[in-house]
């Protein structure tokens, strides 16, 4: 395990492998001898898997459902409740005191959206320790009333109320051990007992998973049922927080360098895992050929942003990632205060590069303008998530968000600078005072079925709510940055499709209990102050785009391109008092 770091140049090595496994998938092991005259059963697999299995059962001469442990109420009215006639649905849902409080109304999204023709009212039930389950009363057109319960099992793990496998045989229930649970726990167990002395422990960390579950679209929005999606962010984060806790970094920690971790989650015949250690993969995916910019409609070839970027006339300023692609800058002199515009720092979200390249190229029809551009600045994360898209192209691919020393680019430190020394630079060049840094964040519901179900430390991004702006500021800017605020919710006000979809993904999320914040102008913005950057001003965008493709991904990047133009313009007009504020 000596030579699992920092590779020496022209120095290739072999994969290495810590642990490899099949596993037989839960309801076909459920059939030899299955010893119950009628049964319930919850477990990790999709619709098409669950119906098979009963079949197999009936023919045995028992009488069984298998349901869902993910999301079980949205999978009851998908498979189970009549909805034909249905008009009110009044549910009270659990509330547990090892879980979030509006866990379970969470977990009830996105019901209201794919039955728009009831009237849904979502109450909380009393705490309880008592299994979860949501009471539901049912009125139908003529008045005709129905009462149920869903139950919603789960196991009470490490603190953690979280979903589980269970069957209710012949009246009595008890936890069922799954496939599913059963691959998470082994890869975790397997990391937990391998030696990593030091960091970076690794290049690239390849967890690769096969599962007989494809996607289910639920027919609202973005939002699917994916098995493969939800297990890709228990092993990323469960194993970015096992090497937070190893070497003593708390919570949520962005500096640690533990190497590449890469889960590989893809539909097959079998269930099965694969852990080995692997040398960073120099290669870059194919990708589509060239696209209109301002009407992409998938990621772009980092060919195609450099092109892009080479139309963008200015000084070039350079460097090469830790694995060793170029990034590439332009700074753009002008007599307007200088802006820093980047984008591609978390390289999942897809919107920022193309949004920043269209304002770029704006930009630099204006003599006066004055901004450095970087459009990617995490080029080895965005080769992650073309490799990773092949496979998965509606997933949020969050193990492509970091760099290949696995940490935020950010909050790096210490040398090599490489992705972070590109930030520095721009900065040298311009001594910008306002830094506009575009992002994106899930386009659907983001969840952690084995840990919580909530992801840890992002709970409030479960669920997609418009777009967001975040404006960091130095002490003594504060009103400086809201007056910046107010100036780029105006000029985003002219965007009325823009306002109408934050309107609307707002009010969704209300109703699950995620709060928008602060509203300027039918924009959430959150105004927070923060010394970390070298520059007074930071404004964060954040728009639902990870999963987008076709016409909802160029509206993405319309709304990144609007508001890099709106910053720039409430940049340039304020007041020369708000200026020296600082």
């Amino acid at each position: 395990m000596q030579d699992i770091g920092m590779r020496p140049e022209g120095h290739r090595r072999l994969a290495v492998l810590i642990f490899e496994k099949t596993y037989r998938a839960t309801l076909d092991a459920l059939s030899d001898g299955f010893g119950c005259q009628a049964a319930e059963i919850w477990s990790f697999d999709d619709a098409q898997s669950r119906r098979a299995a009963e079949s197999r059962l009936a023919a045995q001469g028992a009488r069984v459902t298998c349901r869902s442990a993910l999301k079980p109420l949205v999978c009851a009215f998908r498979e189970e409740i009549p909805t034909i006639s249905l008009e009110r649905a009044e549910i009270v849902y659990p509330r547990h005191p090892a879980a979030h409080p509006e866990r379970f109304l969470r977990e009830a999204y996105p019901l209201t959206g794919m039955f728009p023709d009831v009237d849904f009212r979502l109450v909380p039930g009393p705490k309880s320790t008592e299994m979860p389950a949501y009471r539901l009363r049912l009125i139908y057109a003529g008045g005709k009333e129905r009462r149920l319960s869903v139950l919603a099992p789960n196991a009470n793990q490490q603190g953690e109320l979280s979903p589980c496998g269970w069957m209710i045989c012949d009246g009595v229930g008890a936890r069922l051990s799954t496939s599913y649970e059963a691959i998470y726990h082994d890869a975790m167990a397997a990391i937990r007992g391998a030696d990593f002395p030091s960091v970076p422990c690794f290049e690239e960390l390849n967890i690769a998973v096969t599962l007989p579950s494809p996607d289910e679209a639920l027919g609202w929005g973005n939002e699917v049922l994916s098995l493969c999606e939800a297990l890709h962010e228990e092993l990323y984060f469960g194993m970015l927080e096992h090497f937070q806790q190893r070497f003593g970094l708390p919570a949520g920690d962005r500096s640690l360098r533990p190497g590449q971790i890469v889960p590989e989650i893809r539909v097959g015949s079998e269930c099965s895992l694969r852990i080995e250690l692997r040398p960073w993969d120099p290669v870059t995916p194919a990708a589509p050929g060239p696209q209109p910019l301002g009407g992409a409609v998938s990621a772009l070839a980092a060919d195609q942003i450099a092109q892009e970027l080479a139309r963008i006339p200015g000084e070039v300023f350079a460097g090469r990632s830790v694995i060793g692609r170029p990034i590439e800058g332009r700074y753009r002199r002008g007599s307007d205060r200088p802006v820093m515009i980047t984008a591609g720092q978390h390289a999942n979200e897809m919107s920022g590069p193309i949004g920043a390249l269209r304002a770029g190229q704006e930009l630099a029809q204006l003599a006066r303008a004055h901004f450095t551009l970087c459009p990617l600045e995490n080029p080895d994360g965005y080769a992650l998530r073309q490799r990773l898209a092949q496979h998965g192209p509606h997933h949020m691919l969050h193990a492509a968000r970091y760099t290949a020393l696995g940490d935020d680019l950010e909050y790096r430190e210490a040398p090599p600078l490489a992705e972070r020394g590109m930030r520095d630079l721009a900065y040298e060049l311009s001594g910008a005072q306002l830094h506009i840094n575009l992002h994106g964040y899930p386009a659907h519901e983001w969840l952690r079925p084995l840990t919580g179900y909530l992801p840890r430390g992002f709970a409030d991004w479960t669920l997609p709510r418009g777009f967001l702006l975040i404006l960091r500021h130095h002490p003594g800017w504060a009103a400086t940055a809201r007056r910046l605020a107010e100036g780029i919710a105006a000029r985003l006000e002219q965007q009325p499709a823009l306002v109408e979809f934050n309107a609307m993904q707002m009010a969704m999320a209300a109703r699950h209990a995620v709060a928008p914040g602060e509203i300027i102008g039918g924009f959430a913005c959150h105004l927070t102050e923060d010394c970390r950057a070298p520059m007074p001003l930071t404004l964060i965008t954040e728009y639902p785009d990870e999963t987008l493709s076709g016409a909802a991904l160029i509206a993405a990047h319309d709304a990144q391109t609007a508001a890099v133009i709106a910053a720039y313009e409430a940049f340039q007009a304020l007041e020369v008092l708000d200026w020296n504020v600082g």
